[in-house]
């Protein structure tokens, strides 16, 4: 064979082992979704983002490493980890929840549905997302340390943005539901003042419309929130972040004191069944579990009963 015909069969076999390789990979992809496993979706909290090695990035890989095969999808709320941050700040939720739903349904290995694990203000942003964007359904929904039913104070900050986090309680200090200070600070739009229910009703951009304390209830969210196989809400015991931190499991500041809580079943959202929680705890789908540590201090232990319980089919 003379020198060019060697040059073509040498083409012709680079591209045979490539062809291989590539259909290789496709018969390893098509195997990781159809292996059983459930992917899941994760929304970090205040002042972290999506892929901090630290946090967000290490718990993605314990995961995959405790669900082999598993497609683990961490949410980035902007187009790089530096907005993603910024934004847990200064984005408004309604819209964080709007890009989630689109990358969400942008991911071809979530159509057939996933597992939600919500971390602090990431917790709460996605119950709002089960009861706004249904589809692809999310099958169980665990909200480790968020605040659901908001939060009354923000006396310590996580993360490395301490200067940003000292601005905004200086601002919720000053007045949480002046129209620009809610509209400019995440926190704000899930600031609730016991002991200004009205105000807090008629000026919430966020929290007030998503626990359906409006006069005027809108349906869609209960209905929404009811298709989730479980909705898990996990409280840190010694939780220093999150004030008060019974919000964690829904509780909330009886009707004439902002001193004493009383459990969710004794407030007005759970018995008049604002949400469906009633419905859920009713049919064994609400789970509270508690973690004796401060705010995302998530043992081993506690992280490894949520995968094996809830995450694990």
């Amino acid at each position: 064979m003379d020198v060019m015909g060697l040059m073509g069969a040498g083409k012709l076999l680079v591209l045979w082992f490539l062809c291989s390789v590539a259909q290789g990979f496709s018969i390893l992809d098509d195997l990781s979704e159809e292996n059983g496993t459930t992917p899941v979706v994760l929304w970090h909290g205040m002042g972290d983002s999506c892929c901090n090695p630290f946090s967000m990035g290490s718990i993605t890989k314990y995961m995959e490493k405790k669900i082999p095969g598993v497609h683990v999808h961490s949410l980035m709320i902007g187009n790089n980890v530096v907005q993603d941050t910024e934004n847990g700040f200064f984005m408004n939720i309604n819209r964080q929840i709007e890009l989630a739903c689109q990358r969400i349904q942008a991911d071809p290995k979530l159509q057939n549905g996933y597992h939600a694990v919500g971390f602090s203000q990431g917790g709460l942003f996605f119950r709002g997302l089960a009861q706004r964007c249904p589809q692809p359904r999310i099958k169980n929904l665990v909200s480790v340390g968020g605040p659901q039913q908001g939060v009354y104070g923000l006396p310590q900050c996580l993360g490395e943005n301490h200067v940003i986090c000292d601005y905004v309680r200086r601002l919720l200090n000053y007045g949480a539901y002046i129209g620009w200070i809610q509209r400019l600070l995440v926190q704000a739009q899930y600031w609730h003042d016991p002991l200004a229910e009205q105000e807090f009703a008629d000026n919430s951009l966020f929290l007030a419309d998503i626990n359906n304390q409006g006069s005027v209830k809108n349906q869609t969210y209960k209905e929404n929130l009811q298709k989730l196989d479980n909705l898990v809400l996990v409280k840190f015991l010694k939780d220093t972040v999150v004030d008060p931190k019974g919000s964690e499991w829904f509780s909330w500041f009886n009707s004439s004191s902002s001193t004493t809580m009383v459990p969710l079943q004794q407030t007005p959202l759970y018995q008049e069944d604002w949400l469906g929680l009633k419905v859920l705890d009713k049919a064994g789908k609400l789970k509270l579990m508690s973690v004796d540590g401060n705010h995302l201090q998530l043992d081993q232990k506690s992280l490894d009963n949520i995968i094996q319980t809830y995450l694990k089919d």
